[in-house]
Parts: structure tokens; sequence; C-alpha cells
């Protein structure tokens, strides 16, 4: 395939309380071999070049691993690739001559700061609320220590892969942040370190996404779909479960401490 031409239709957004509009830029002799950020670090040079104000995007690692590259591409959250995230994604999925859509993540939880960049300071605060395991200091134990079987293991280790890219966020109809909050909460649950802490974790961790203005979950699954690294949303029906035990706890430890005065 010879090199592509391509018409980009991009966010343009100059602070969090400016308007916003989509705005057209033309772009030429782009490699099918290029990633997607490597395409608009390319419409940026040409912008520069112009005298022009670069496009504003998040990246850091470039191998779909820290979860900043996140984008909504015509239409769909990191773009058309399932398991992808937009860093990975390359310009061999589009054609010569091809539109597309560039925008940023959609969701009241996450502000836009500029152009294709938002604030996902609420995932931050979900975590800070109870993504953890409190531990006396001391010396590291061995890393065998604590006997866990595979099966716990492997589900933990599935639960940890969430890279916090908000993806889910921005496929739900509700801007749900069940997904992630799940994800979160699942990785400690199946793990023995975790079991101390487990309901007021949950309690705590859930509290927190309704206070960031995150929707309710619908079950329309679109998070699941959109998820770069297959979280699936079996760990959501975990998290209620607990979450419910949390409310029946509190609610009988309340009861019991009415009684005893």
């Amino acid at each position: 395939m010879s090199d592509m031409n391509l018409t980009l239709h991009i966010w343009r957004q100059a602070k969090g309380t400016a308007a916003g509009a989509m705005k057209t830029y033309q772009v030429k002799g782009i490699s099918e071999h290029a990633s997607f950020l490597e395409m608009l670090d390319v419409l940026n040079e040409q912008l520069q070049e112009k005298g022009e104000e670069p496009v504003a995007f998040d990246s850091d690692c470039r191998e779909g691993i820290c979860g900043m590259c996140s984008l909504v591409i015509n239409g769909r959250p990191h773009g058309p690739d399932a398991g992808t995230t937009t860093c990975q994604l390359h310009m061999r999925r589009f054609k010569n001559g091809d539109e597309i859509y560039v925008e940023p993540f959609r969701a009241g939880a996450f502000p836009v700061v500029r152009d294709l960049c938002v604030d996902r300071k609420a995932f931050d605060d979900i975590v800070a609320a109870g993504g953890y395991v409190t531990a006396n200091v001391g010396s590291a134990p061995d890393a065998n220590a604590v006997p866990i079987p595979k099966e716990q293991a492997d589900r933990a280790f599935d639960a940890a892969a969430c890279i916090g890219c908000g993806a889910c966020v921005a496929a739900c109809p509700n801007s749900s942040a069940m997904l992630f909050t799940a994800a979160k909460v699942a990785h400690l649950a199946h793990l023995p370190q975790g079991q101390p802490e487990r309901l007021r974790r949950v309690k705590a961790m859930v509290t927190a996404m309704d206070a960031a203005g995150f929707g309710n979950c619908s079950n329309h699954y679109e998070c699941e779909a959109a998820c770069p690294k297959g979280i699936s949303k079996d760990y959501i029906a975990l998290m209620n479960r607990d979450y419910a035990k949390s409310v029946f706890v509190a609610k009988d430890a309340k009861a019991g401490s009415d009684g005893a005065g």
C-alpha cells in the first residue's frame, strides 16, 4: 500500500471552560505502518510549521501499558480494533482518502482539560478510597510465603490488567465506572492479603465512585467490549455481591451497637 492522504476531524478546545468545536485538517503521506499517535505527531509537525497550535493529546508508554492514549476514534474508544489501545492502533486499519473523527472521552467525571486531553483524577480518587492493602511496616515477605490457589491468582492477575484508561466509561451510555472499580476491587478480593479489609474496601470505593459523578450500570456491557485489556463484566457481579454484604454488615453492627446501648 502507498502512503495515505487523510481528512481528520478533531475536537479542539483551548481549555476546560472554553467552548470547543470540531476542526478539519488534511494530512498527507501517512505510512500504513505508522501508529495512530505517530500520525497525530505528523499532523502536529505540519501545524507547527504553519505557526498553528498543535493538537494536545495524552500519551506516555506508547506500548499499551499506561492507558494515557485515550481517544474516541470514529465513535469508538481506542478505535476499531478490539483489545487495542490507541497507541497500538496502526494506520493500516484505514484506507487512503478516509475521513477520521477524533474526540476526547466524553463523561461528566472526565472534564476536558484541552483538546483531546481529559482529567481522570476521579479514577485516582476511587483507588485512594480503598484500592490498597494495609500492612504493618516490616521486611518484605518471601514471594511464596502465602500460598494462593492458581485459579484465584489468575483471577487476580486478570483484574489487575486494568490500565485505568477509562474506555469503559467512554463506551457506557451512562458513563459508568463500574468495570474499572470492579477490577480494582476484584484484584484484591481474590487474594488472601485483601480479605481483612474486603468489605470496608468495596464500600469505600463504590462510595467514592458515586461521589465522583459516574452514572449507574444498566447492563449494556459496552464497557467489556471497549476494554483494551478484556476485563470481564463478571467482576461487576462480584463487586455488587461484596457491596451488598458490606451494607448488611454495617447495619448489623449498628443494630448491635444500638442494642448494647
